[in-house]
Parts: C-alpha cells; sequence; structure tokens
C-alpha cells in the first residue's frame, strides 16, 4: 500500500521513442519480399531490386514528402521563396534470415540498421512467382512474419540482458542510489515480458518504464506497419488467399497493428506510366486503379502519434510535425524555443473561412494549422494566430492580456490539450 497521501503510479500504454521533425521509418522483412522495389516506388528513385537474397546490404534512404492537399493550397496562396513540407525519411534495410540474432546473413548489421529507425514497414510476401525466389524455399507469409519478430525479440533479450549486468553491478554497490535499484527492477520486467514472447510495444509501462525503454531504442517497442505485397490481379480483384492466415495472426499475437495490402508490381507499372507522361490518362481509363502509395506514408505516421501543423507566409510555407497530445505552446516550442517560453495564447478561424477570406487576408506573415475534432471532416483544418508575450511587458499587464481573451481556443494552461488530427 503506498504511502498516505501519495498516489500510486498507474501503467499506461502510450508510444514510445522520440521521433522528432526528421521521421524515418526502415522498411524490413526477410530477402526477396519486395522492400527494394517498393523503396522505388516509394522515392521514385532507381535503386538494385534483383532477384536474389542481400541484393540490398547498406542501407538506402530517400526523404519523401507527406501528401495533403492543404500543405499545397497554403503554396499556391502565398506563394513563398521557400516551401517546405513534413516529410519522411524512407530506410530500405537488406533481408533479415533466420539465425540473423546471432549473426547469420550480416544480421548483427542490420538489426543495428532497424535500431536506427523510428517504425518499421513489414514488408511481407503474399503472391506466388516461380521466377521470384524464396529464401526458405517455398511463400508463406505468416513463417515469415514470425521469423522477422523472433529475430527482433531475440536482440532486444540481448540487449537487455546486457544492460542490466552493469545496472544490477552499480545497483549493489549503491552507487545511484534508490533509482539504480528501480531501473534494475524495471529492466527484470522487461527481459521477462520479451522471454514470455511478446513485443515490447504490446506492454502497459510505467513513465519511468518508459524513460528506459526510450534510453534503450528497443527493436520490438517500434510501431509497426505491415505491407503484404500481393500481386497485381489480387490487388486490383481485392482478393488473396493469404490474407485471412495473416489477419488470423496478428489477432493471435494481440497486436492491432495496420494491415494494408499493396502491389509493387502495380505500384512500378504506375511508376513507368508517370515516367511516360501516360498515368492520368491511365487513371482516366480506370478510376478505380488507384495507388495506396499515399495511404501507406500516412498510416506511417500514424502509427508514430504524429500530427503536423504549418506555418504559413511570404517567405515560407513550412510543415512541423508534433507528438499527439501535446499542449499548444508545445507546438509553437517545435518552431523556436521562445514561442513556447512566451506562449500565450492562439486564435482560431476554420480553414474554409481562410479559403474564402471571410475575414479578411492576414496581416502578419506567419500562421499555424490545427485541426478541430469536433467534425470529421477532413477540411476542418483550423488555421491559428499565435500572439507572443513581450519580454518587457509587465507581468501584470500579460495577466490582464491573457485574462481579457478568455474565448480563445488555447492557451498556456498546463490543462489545454493540443488537438488531434483524424486524418494524419
Amino acid at each position: 500500500m503506498p504511502p498516505k497521501g501519495k498516489k500510486t503510479e498507474e501503467p499506461t500504454r502510450t508510444y514510445l521513442g522520440r521521433p522528432g521533425n526528421n521521421v524515418k521509418i526502415g522498411i524490413v522483412g526477410v530477402p526477396n519480399v519486395g522492400k527494394s522495389t517498393f523503396f522505388n516506388c516509394l522515392s521514385k528513385l532507381h535503386i538494385p531490386a534483383e532477384n536474389f537474397p542481400f541484393c540490398t546490404i547498406d542501407p538506402n534512404d530517400a526523404v519523401v514528402p507527406l501528401p495533403d492537399q492543404r500543405f499545397n493550397w497554403l503554396v499556391e496562396k502565398y506563394q513563398p521563396a521557400s516551401v517546405v513540407p513534413p516529410v519522411i525519411s524512407i530506410t530500405d534495410i537488406a533481408g533479415l534470415v533466420r539465425g540473423a540474432a546471432e549473426g547469420a546473413g550480416l544480421g548483427n548489421a542490420f538489426l543495428s540498421h532497424i535500431q536506427a529507425v523510428d517504425a518499421i514497414y513489414h514488408m511481407v510476401r503474399a503472391f506466388d512467382s516461380t521466377e521470384v525466389t524464396h529464401v526458405e524455399g517455398n511463400v508463406d507469409p505468416v513463417r515469415d512474419m514470425k521469423i522477422i519478430q523472433e529475430e527482433l525479440r531475440l536482440k532486444d533479450i540481448e540487449r537487455v540482458k546486457k544492460e542490466s549486468v552493469g545496472v544490477k553491478k552499480l545497483a549493489e554497490r549503491g552507487v545511484g542510489g534508490k533509482e539504480k535499484k528501480l531501473e534494475y527492477e524495471a529492466l527484470c520486467k522487461i527481459q521477462e515480458w520479451l522471454e514470455s514472447g511478446k513485443d515490447v510495444s504490446f506492454g502497459t509501462w510505467t513513465a519511468q518504464e518508459v524513460e528506459i525503454l526510450n534510453t534503450m531504442q528497443l527493436l520490438t517497442a517500434k510501431p509497426v506497419v505491415y505491407l503484404i505485397n500481393v500481386s497485381k490481379r489480387d490487388y486490383l480483384r481485392k482478393g488473396n488467399k493469404y490474407l485471412p492466415k495473416i489477419a488470423e495472426y496478428i489477432k493471435e499475437r494481440g497486436g492491432n497493428e495496420p494491415v494494408i495490402p499493396l502491389s509493387c508490381e502495380f505500384e512500378l507499372e504506375l511508376l513507368d506510366l508517370e515516367a511516360a507522361g501516360q498515368l492520368e490518362t491511365y487513371y482516366k481509363e480506370n478510376p478505380t486503379h488507384k495507388s495506396i502509395l499515399n495511404r501507406v506514408l500516412r498510416m506511417g505516421y500514424h502509427a508514430l502519434g504524429l500530427i503536423h501543423f504549418f506555418t504559413a507566409g511570404k517567405d515560407e510555407v513550412r510543415g512541423w510535425t508534433i507528438r499527439k497530445g501535446r499542449l499548444a505552446p508545445q507546438a509553437a516550442g517545435v518552431i523556436h524555443t521562445d514561442f513556447e517560453k512566451g506562449f500565450i495564447m492562439a486564435e482560431v478561424q476554420s480553414f474554409a473561412d481562410l479559403k474564402e477570406r471571410k475575414f479578411g487576408r492576414p496581416s502578419y506573415s506567419c500562421c499555424c494549422l490545427l485541426v478541430d475534432l469536433t467534425s470529421d471532416v477532413f477540411n476542418t483544418l483550423q488555421w491559428a494566430r499565435k500572439r507572443l508575450s513581450r519580454r518587457r511587458a509587465s507581468s501584470s499587464n500579460r495577466a490582464r492580456s491573457t485574462r481579457s481573451r478568455t474565448a480563445t481556443l488555447f492557451s498556456s494552461s498546463s490543462t489545454t490539450k493540443w488537438i488531434n488530427c483524424p486524418w494524419c
């Protein structure tokens, strides 16, 4: 029982990691499942994508803009000198094989590449082809998923055990006091969880345990989006024999990760049509045949618990990234730390009103876009003017200024929540 007057800390499931404006997502899977082809389509680059294992050894990186028509509208409206959209960095990581945690197939190097990313696109092969070999000899998506998950988990166990040894020695010698002892207990809990066959991301952790996990950047703590690579035929007819088994397996594991069927074969054809200037014609002739890449990008962003907002003016239109649930002053702090220190409030109007100029053209050079959750419609994007306190103003003047604007949506109150975006 906790001491009188002291509340017990309740474990909560939360987002792990500390992604900033440079969000990085790695493409992971066994060899020859379509990772490099998918990377080519997403980045519109042409890296090797050959039919043999370990065609990719060093990770390939590409920065991909996050699609948002509202950002495009701001660019068209302001005609800025500089345009900086919200972006995601995509990393093509070489294929993992059974035994990678013990070094098989250059496994240690490849696993270290995964540690450097914020989230994972887990590419799974769900198409049959005699022309594309499989490192395990046959196509079995669930088996392939188990291989990857097991290798990541084993590497995490190795990492936690190594960390525990050092922390235990310090705790036994009394170095670090009570905090070091609590850290060791937390590591033991994490190790026990992993050895039970569960991913770290499935657990519920206290704030202190989250801090420890964030410093370790464990592989199974990273958010996952499953990309099921099917044939072009299956993708267009919206049916695949492997999908029910995959869905059942994910449910049995206790996870609720997003699953997106796609066809790298089809996406590559669309890329070639675009390069030839024939894509719009193809879409007109086949209105139901659409790329799913934009959804994949948004889902990766959503898996990390991120939203974005914009600043716009003649000098620059820029996208900024922040975690869901953060306060409005913290959003201002992403732009500049002084903005957070001097934040008073934000005034808002609907994005539709901004487009129609019902309140006239803004007389200032910077604005911030937020989303109002009172509606599910995507065009509920809000425009917010941030007012910053003047350093030379007296505290009493600042207090009167704040009290006179009690009707505004945001304030510097610690209870004011940042509004989450259902679209992101």
